[in-house]
């Protein structure tokens, strides 16, 4: 049945919000039945949004960014769920699609230190701040001399904990950096070929009811084909793994005309080991490609990243 007002649900944070606002300009764009007062964003707070303090992994799993909005939208007090890719499980919330990708935000990871100091110049036992495992292993990897500390809350508040010497570093996405406009305070972007970022990085993914075809449609034009193929790719990877918010995991894809080429690692549960794989495929064999190259580091860890 079609709706008289889209309702967008989406976290509070000024970043979501952000993100939401792409969602609805690109839902604007599609037809000229839409007008400006079509669509409306609400704002939905998270139990993920109101515990800054513990590590994710200890109040529930990324999930917790997840479920009231997912509940909105089982409830129909919301047609549309807007989240940032990289905070959804692999496995799809009964009764929900997510299968909308808006063209995806630069993936990389930066680094925001005092005084504009990169990542090999920093001083011994320095103090770097991520809520990450994944990041925090792949940082030890390269730098054991370092400390790293818990860091939660969202880039304001991580910013503003460093400028009160509470660390010495920080590492973030791009993707958030720039959709804020806070450039101005990155002190070295790392290539993907140096950090491996987390599966979906930069990515916003649109999600809505299974039986609603009336917005499946919608969001059917809004998806951008590249950004789909290599959300398959990536899920897939932490799907095959059935990782959660513990299991320490990137993966990354990039797309050259028909070919998709997908590279992960994985660590172990103490970040001591880590398992690497890069494959390609055709594009329209993203799917297996993801699924492949789970079961090879699955495989090569033999299940030492799992409790």
């Amino acid at each position: 049945m079609k709706s008289k007002k889209i309702i967008i649900g989406s976290r509070g944070s000024k970043l979501a919000l952000i993100y939401a606002e792409k969602a609805k300009e690109k839902i604007l764009n599609i037809s000229s039945e839409f007008g400006i007062d079509s669509v409306e964003i609400k704002k939905i707070t998270t139990t993920g949004d109101l515990n800054q303090k513990d590590r994710l992994s200890e109040i529930g799993g990324k999930g917790l960014f997840l479920k009231q909005i997912e509940k909105e939208l089982l409830e129909n007090k919301i047609h549309i769920a807007v989240h940032a890719l990289k905070d959804m499980p692999s496995d799809e919330t009964e009764g929900l699609v997510t299968n909308c990708f808006l063209e995806r935000n630069d993936p990389r990871e930066v680094l925001i230190s005092k005084n504009k100091i990169k990542f090999e110049d920093l001083n011994k036992n320095s103090t770097i701040g991520t809520s990450s495992f994944r990041r925090e292993f792949q940082l030890k990897q390269k730098r054991s001399d370092l400390n790293y500390k818990l860091i939660r809350g969202n880039v304001d508040t991580r910013i503003k904990k460093l400028n009160e010497n509470l660390y010495d570093a920080i590492i973030l996405s791009l993707a958030g950096i720039n959709s804020l406009k806070l450039n101005e305070h990155i002190s070295e972007i790392f290539s993907t070929d140096k950090i491996i970022p987390s599966v979906g990085q930069g990515v916003i993914a649109l999600q809505c009811k299974n039986d609603d075809e009336y917005i499946k449609n919608i969001l059917k034009k809004t998806n951008d084909e590249k950004t789909f193929k290599s959300a398959q790719a990536e899920r897939n990877v932490l799907k095959v793994l059935e990782g959660d918010c513990e299991t320490a995991v990137g993966a990354i894809s990039t797309i050259n005309k028909q070919n998709i080429t997908l590279e992960a690692e994985l660590f172990s549960l103490d970040g001591k080991e880590r398992f690497y794989c890069k494959s390609s495929k055709d594009i329209r064999q993203a799917t297996e490609l993801g699924m492949e190259i789970g079961e090879n580091l699955k495989k090569q860890s033999k299940g030492s990243y799992k409790k």
